[in-house]
C-alpha cells in the first residue's frame, strides 16, 4: 500500500528558444563573404600574374618585402621616389588596358617639367599675344586723334616674322623730306605713339627702311640703300625719344627698292615706308644668330705707293 500512496515524479523539460536559429543563423553569410573575398583576391592575383612581365611581378614582389626606403635583395629593386625598394609612381601596364604614360620614378622633378610649355604652346601662346596687340593698335589708331589722320598710312598685318606695322607714304603726305632721311613733325608724332605700345611686349623688333626706285640724292656714293638705312635709323630714334626701351631693337636695316610694295608701279609712293615688325622668338633668335655669324670686316689692304708723277718726280726721271 505504501507503493500506492507515493506521488509521481513531475519532469519539467524548459526549451531554451535561441533567436535567429541557432548554428543556421547569419554567421555563416561572413564565413561566405570571406571566402568570397579570398577568392576574388586569388583570381586577381593570377590575372596580375598573366598580364605582368617578370620583372614587374620582381618589382611588385619587393615592394610587398620591402617597402622601405632601404636598397631590398630582389634582383629587380622596384624603382621609388626614394631610391631602390620605395614606392613606385610608375603604372603597370596591364594587358588589353590604356596604355599609361609613365614618368621616369628617380627624376624628383618630373612634375615641374611636365608644366613646362611646350615650344608648340609658346609659340601659340606668342601668336594670341602678337594678335592680342595687333587688335588694341588697331582700336588705338581709331580713336586716337593724334592717330586717325594718319590711319591710311598705317598698315598691320601678322607674318612668319611677327607683327608687322608699316608706316607708308602719301602722294601729298611723305613721312620725310625728299631724298632725305629727315622726320616730318607728324611722323615722329605716329613713332612716338606707337613706342608705348611697342613697350607693353617683351618680343624684340627689327626696323627696315624702303624706298621707291627713283634716285634723289646728288651726292657721289649715296644711294638708295643708304637713304633706307638713314631713314630706318631715323625711325629708330624717334621711338627711342617716344619712350622705347633701347635694348628692343634687334636689327636695323635698310632695302632700298629691292621690296617694293606696289610691284606694278615702281615709283608709287606707298613704296617708300618703315617696316616695324614686332618680333617673334623664333624670328629674333634667326636675326641674333645670323648677325652673330657675320664674319668680322678684313683690314684694308695697304695703299699702293703713289705714282712718279703723282709724287712730284723731277721731268725726266721716270717718265715717258
Amino acid at each position: 500500500m505504501a507503493s500506492n500512496d507515493a506521488k509521481p515524479t513531475v519532469i519539467v523539460r524548459r526549451v531554451k528558444k535561441i533567436q535567429g536559429g541557432g548554428h543556421h543563423g547569419g554567421s555563416w553569410k561572413v564565413a561566405y563573404a570571406d571566402f568570397v573575398t579570398a577568392m576574388m583576391a586569388f583570381f586577381l592575383v593570377m590575372w596580375l600574374m598573366a598580364a605582368t612581365t617578370k620583372p614587374e611581378r620582381a618589382a611588385i614582389s619587393e615592394y610587398f618585402r620591402n617597402p622601405s626606403p632601404l636598397s631590398g635583395t630582389s634582383s629587380t629593386p622596384a624603382p621609388g621616389m626614394a631610391g631602390p625598394g620605395g614606392a613606385s609612381t610608375s603604372m603597370i601596364k596591364l594587358g588589353g588596358a590604356t596604355d599609361i604614360s609613365r614618368g621616369d620614378s628617380n627624376d624628383p622633378f618630373q612634375n615641374q617639367r611636365e608644366s613646362i610649355p611646350t615650344p608648340v604652346d609658346e609659340r601659340e601662346r606668342e601668336k594670341k599675344q602678337l594678335e592680342a596687340l595687333k587688335q588694341e593698335l588697331e582700336e588705338a589708331i581709331s580713336k586716337s586723334q593724334a592717330l586717325e589722320p594718319f590711319k591710311d598710312q598705317l598698315l598691320l598685318d601678322i607674318t612668319p616674322e611677327g607683327l608687322r606695322i608699316q608706316i607708308v607714304d602719301k602722294q601729298n603726305r611723305p613721312m620725310f623730306d625728299m631724298g632725305s632721311a629727315k622726320l616730318m613733325p607728324y611722323t615722329r608724332q605716329i613713332l612716338g605713339e606707337l613706342s608705348r605700345f611697342i613697350n607693353q611686349v617683351p618680343n624684340h623688333i627689327s626696323i627696315t627702311g624702303h624706298t621707291d626706285i627713283t634716285a634723289y640724292s646728288t651726292q657721289l656714293g649715296y644711294s638708295n640703300w643708304e637713304l633706307s638705312a638713314d631713314r630706318a635709323n631715323a625711325a629708330r630714334r624717334a621711338l627711342l625719344e617716344g619712350g622705347m626701351s633701347e635694348d628692343k631693337v634687334a636689327r636695323v636695316i635698310g632695302l632700298s627698292s629691292s621690296v617694293l610694295f606696289d610691284k606694278t608701279d615702281p615709283q608709287n609712293p606707298i613704296n617708300r615706308r618703315i617696316s616695324i615688325v614686332v618680333m617673334t622668338k623664333d624670328a629674333e633668335a634667326a636675326a641674333l644668330s645670323a648677325t652673330a655669324a657675320l664674319p668680322l670686316p678684313a683690314a684694308a689692304p695697304p695703299a699702293p705707293p703713289p705714282a712718279d708723277d703723282e709724287a712730284g718726280a723731277t721731268p725726266g726721271v721716270g717718265a715717258h
